[in-house]
C-alpha cells in the first residue's frame, strides 16, 4: 500500500467528537510559517477547534485573514502534505464544551493578530483556543511561554517586520505546540504531524 491510500484509510478512522483540538503542519510557503515552526521548534504550526454546525464537521479558527468557520474535509487538505493530529479533551473536562464553543464562536470575523499579543480585538489560532478555554473555565490551557525564552534569533528579521517593532522579548505568547502539551487534552489521532 502506498503512503497516499494508507493516508486515506487512517483519516477515515478519525472520529470527529465536538470540541477536539486540531493541530496542522501549513506549508512552507511564506516566512511567517517558517518563523512560526523555527521559534517554537516544532512542526504544529497551526490549530483549530473542531464544532459540528448543522451535521457539519467544521474548524473555527483565527488564520489571515481573521476567526473564520472551515469545513473539515477542506482544513484537512490545507495542511503540508496533509498532516494533522486530533487531540481531545479529557473526561473530566468534557462538561466545558458548550460553553468553550460559544466562546469560541464570539470572535467569528474578528481579524488575524501578525504581532501575537494577548489582545481580545485581534487574535491568532492558538490565542483564540487559549483564550476561549480560560474565559470559559478559568483555567490556563497550556503554558504561555516569554519570547525571549523561545528560539527567536534566527528569526529576528521576520518577527521585527511582523511587529514593526524590535523583537518583544518579554511578550508572553501560547504556540500550538505548547498547547499541544495542555493536562487536559490527550491525542487521539495522528496524521503524520509527528513524523
Amino acid at each position: 500500500m502506498d503512503l497516499q491510500s494508507n493516508k486515506s484509510s487512517k483519516s477515515k478512522r478519525y472520529q470527529p467528537e465536538e470540541g477536539d483540538l486540531i493541530f496542522q503542519a501549513l506549508p512552507l510557503d511564506d516566512d511567517l510559517i517558517e518563523a512560526i515552526e523555527g521559534v517554537t521548534e516544532s512542526n504544529y504550526s497551526h490549530v483549530g477547534v473542531l464544532l459540528n454546525r448543522d451535521g457539519i464537521w467544521t474548524v473555527i479558527e483565527a488564520s489571515r485573514p481573521g476567526v473564520i468557520y472551515t469545513p473539515f474535509e477542506e482544513w484537512k487538505i490545507k495542511g503540508r502534505n496533509e498532516r494533522w493530529a486530533a487531540y481531545r479533551l479529557k473526561a473530566a473536562y468534557r462538561e466545558h464544551i458548550p460553553q468553550f464553543r460559544t466562546e469560541l464562536e464570539a470572535h467569528i470575523g474578528k481579524p488575524y493578530d501578525f504581532k501575537y499579543e494577548l489582545s481580545e480585538d485581534k487574535l491568532y489560532c492558538s490565542w483564540l483556543v487559549y483564550h476561549a478555554w480560560m474565559s470559559s473555565t478559568g483555567q490556563e490551557m497550556g503554558k504561555l511561554t516569554r519570547v525571549g525564552d523561545m528560539n527567536w534569533k534566527p528569526y529576528r528579521a521576520t518577527i521585527e517586520k511582523y511587529n514593526n517593532a524590535p523583537v518583544p522579548l518579554d511578550q508572553q505568547v501560547i504556540s500550538p505546540i505548547e498547547l499541544s502539551k495542555a493536562g487536559q487534552l490527550e491525542k487521539v489521532y495522528n496524521h503524520g504531524l509527528d513524523i
